[in-house]
């Protein structure tokens, strides 16, 4: 079974519901409950585990720890302090991190964090160039086989960085170009809640000191999802990608739980 976004949308989007209406389902009297909803979905992670002997920390930011606290045999629980920057290791990014006056995490609101997505594989061109900017060419390509990134997502490039996190090849590290985005931003496709999303450090190309990208994304609802893992399981198009994580105060945004939502068919 194929579904439409629009239907997508309609099922999520639909006021007053006791559970989710789910696209083609054959229950059309009543909202289907969450064991059901759940046998119609596929969650993935796309987060890599916090571990600080295998992390990629962005230059000039804290390195993160993890310190055991209190253990079973001592104080009979066990628990650990977690000590990270707000994007170091899989995180989401607010407005606020680059935008003066824009919203900060805990201003985002659950619709900002799940948002459609389109997964665009460019691993080929970043395999041949390390400092591979992602032009609209490529985009129309993607869009000549998979159809019109649909307005308000968030689009992700597989670039095979993943592969690379926790070593020192994962910097220098490839992204989009400021052109791509401003078209993105100006046809729609981004629209005011969308994002970019990447399983490198940030949608600028590493050698973008003034991180124009990043500058152009981090505007009104815009957030940027980065260190994406398990990007093979994220289908060209038709998912959403639900974000998780501690909500700080004033945050600039969280180090995260990011997921996949697959729909059914």
């Amino acid at each position: 079974m194929t579904v439409s976004m629009a239907e997508w949308r309609h099922a999520i989007d639909r006021p007053g519901s006791a559970g989710v209406r789910v696209p083609g389902s054959r229950r059309t009297g009543a909202a289907m409950n969450g064991d059901e909803m759940l046998r119609r979905v596929r969650l993935v992670s796309l987060s890599h585990v916090n571990d600080p002997a295998r992390v990629s920390v962005f230059p000039g930011d804290p390195p993160p720890r993890l310190e055991t606290v209190a253990t079973l045999d001592r104080e009979g629980f066990y628990l650990q302090t977690v000590f990270a920057g707000e994007h170091t290791g899989t995180h989401w990014g607010a407005p606020g991190h680059f935008t003066p006056g824009g919203l900060l995490a805990d201003e985002m609101t659950p619709e900002d964090l799940f948002r459609p997505a389109v997964c665009v594989d460019v691993r080929a061109e970043c395999a041949a160039d390390s400092g591979h900017a992602v032009t609209v060419a490529d985009l129309r390509r993607w869009e000549a086989e998979h159809g019109r990134i649909p307005d308000e997502s968030v689009v992700v490039i597989r670039t095979g960085w993943e592969e690379r996190f926790g070593t020192a090849g994962f910097l220098p590290h490839p992204g989009f170009a400021p052109e791509t985005v401003r078209w993105l931003v100006d046809s729609g496709r981004l629209g005011e809640r969308g994002g970019t999303g990447t399983d490198a450090f940030s949608p600028d190309v590493s050698g973008d000191t003034c991180f124009t990208v990043s500058r152009l994304v981090y505007r009104q609802r815009r957030i940027s999802l980065e260190c994406l893992a398990n990007l093979a399981e994220l289908p060209a198009t038709g998912a959403w990608v639900l974000c998780g994580g501690q909500i700080n105060k004033a945050g600039s945004g969280s180090t995260a739980l990011i997921y996949g939502v697959l729909p059914p068919g």
